[in-house]
């Protein structure tokens, strides 16, 4: 309950402008990075404003599947999670390539429709970073957890390693309901076995200087911590992968 505590108040002022922003498209703090949320595969809609995953790439692919969080609302793309993950992976010489899959406004549901296409091509690793929007919809645990796990499961089916990025639900819904979102990230996690990061905005929620104007999404800064809290988890795993191939 200590990471409820820290930023509680912070999530509570902004969840009713992020709702809007889920379901509209328009967010609090609009940037170049936002992407309108929706469950129909990303080249199906006409909108440019897409992420524009390759099927082919020429190196094996890291993809991180999100939402705003991941996409980088409001930052530039180099200054995203995803895009300062790959800077540590060229840097550390690793033959990977990051892929931001990240759709402002989704959600659980919607991650779990774009799956398959999010995941064509040489995938090694997907990063699940789902289910803020499911906290601030009040939508149900249980519903989230089916979706995730789904994702785990379609995943691991094709021979990707999963991340999985935890979420903490803001107080709007009671104690109840904040412990049993956070619950079930760990139920998650033990229950397939997967490598599991608690909190993706561990030491960045709820830190003003951290987080943009809305108090939810990362600056510059947050978003590098966001990286750095990721690289902890992925790096052991890339060197595993390429000593094993």
């Amino acid at each position: 309950m200590s990471i409820l505590r820290g930023h509680a108040r912070t999530l509570a002022l902004v969840a009713s402008c992020l709702v809007v922003a889920a379901c509209t498209g328009s967010a609090c703090a609009a940037g170049p990075r936002e992407r309108e949320g929706g469950g129909a595969p990303p080249q199906a809609r006409s909108t440019p404003e897409v992420p524009n995953l390759k099927e082919e790439a020429s190196r094996p692919r890291i993809v991180a599947l999100g939402d705003s969080l991941t996409i980088g609302l409001g930052l530039l793309e180099s200054q995203s999670y995803p895009a300062r993950l790959q800077k540590n992976i060229d840097a550390d010489g690793y033959n990977f390539e990051v892929e931001n899959a990240g759709v402002s406004g989704d959600t659980s549901a919607g991650g779990l429709r774009r799956l398959d296409w999010a995941i064509q091509g040489d995938v090694r690793i997907l990063i699940v970073a789902l289910g803020a929007n499911d906290a601030l919809r009040g939508l149900s645990v249980a519903e989230m957890t089916r979706n995730l796990s789904a994702i785990i499961e379609r995943a691991r089916s094709r021979g990707i390693t999963v991340i999985l990025a935890g979420m903490e639900a803001p107080p709007n819904y009671g104690q109840e309901y904040a412990v049993a979102f956070r619950q079930a990230y760990q139920d998650l996690a033990h229950q397939h076995r997967v490598l599991f990061v608690p909190f993706l905005l561990d030491k960045v929620a709820g830190v003003p200087e951290l987080n943009q104007a809305d108090g939810i999404h990362p600056n510059e800064r947050g978003a590098q911590i966001v990286a750095d809290t990721l690289w902890k988890v992925l790096k052991p795993l890339l060197a595993q992968i390429t000593a094993d191939s």
